[in-house]
């Protein structure tokens, strides 16, 4: 006679719960620390669980980081952010809507952020993790970006592709990072600076420089011919 299997819902609660403290406890270390200076040791002290159940609930140090990664993007709302985007008429309304949906997001997840940045070179695991989220993120500004010229909303002249780069400029990783950590700005801040310097350089009703004359006028102020 074939045994039962037997599954208490008190036990799986209980693993779910150890396995959510063990990589609660990574993502603090790996965001304070860097992913290359924390041991298994450490996260496991911190989860108050000894290293052995570290590894059975949930693995190695790349398969704890792809845990969190894993988790960061299911907290992200980018799809809900893009169907604003979508429902916006105008370069204002779309920027806007950028800049708060990506702010939202990036906040939420910026130690998930940081520790793909520290762990960059150290394992394929962040490598592929950081490949993998600027291909999407970018995808989803060059969707915005389809949005804005259908819209007739930029300037003339600027094909979708380079409306993308200019959004990736004004709200990449690279662009919040610069301004909230290395500069110490508030987010408020970030997100304002940003949502008006998009929206200036894809203004259709801005002038665009002259960099012909701007040049002979430079030369000629300099007393060149």
């Amino acid at each position: 006679m074939t045994p039962r299997s037997y599954h208490s819902p008190r036990r799986q609660e209980d693993a779910a719960g150890t396995r959510r403290d063990i990589v609660d406890a990574a993502r603090r270390l790996f965001a304070a620390q860097g992913y290359a200076r924390v041991p298994v040791a450490e996260i496991a002290a911190a989860a108050g669980v000894s290293v052995k159940t570290v590894y059975a609930s949930v693995g190695n140090k790349p398969e704890i980081l792809a845990e969190i990664i894993s988790l960061s993007i299911q907290e992200s709302d980018a799809t809900a952010s893009l169907e604003r985007v979508r429902a916006s008429r105008d370069l204002r309304g779309v920027v806007a809507e950028l800049a708060a949906g990506i702010r939202k997001s990036t906040e939420g997840s910026q130690d998930a952020i940081d520790i793909i940045y520290s762990a960059l070179g150290a394992h394929e695991v962040a490598d592929r993790a950081w490949q993998q989220s600027t291909t999407a993120f970018r995808a989803a500004l060059r969707e915005a970006a389809d949005h804005l010229v259908a819209l007739g909303a930029v300037r003339d002249g600027l094909s979708a592709e380079k409306v993308g780069d200019v959004l990736w400029l004004s709200f990449g990783f690279g662009a919040w990072r610069s301004l909230v950590r290395d500069c110490g700005w508030s987010w408020d801040a970030a997100e304002e600076w940003l949502r008006e310097q998009a929206y200036a350089v894809l203004d259709p009703g801005r002038a665009v420089p002259d960099r012909a004359g701007a040049g002979r006028d430079s030369r000629r102020a300099a007393g060149l011919r």
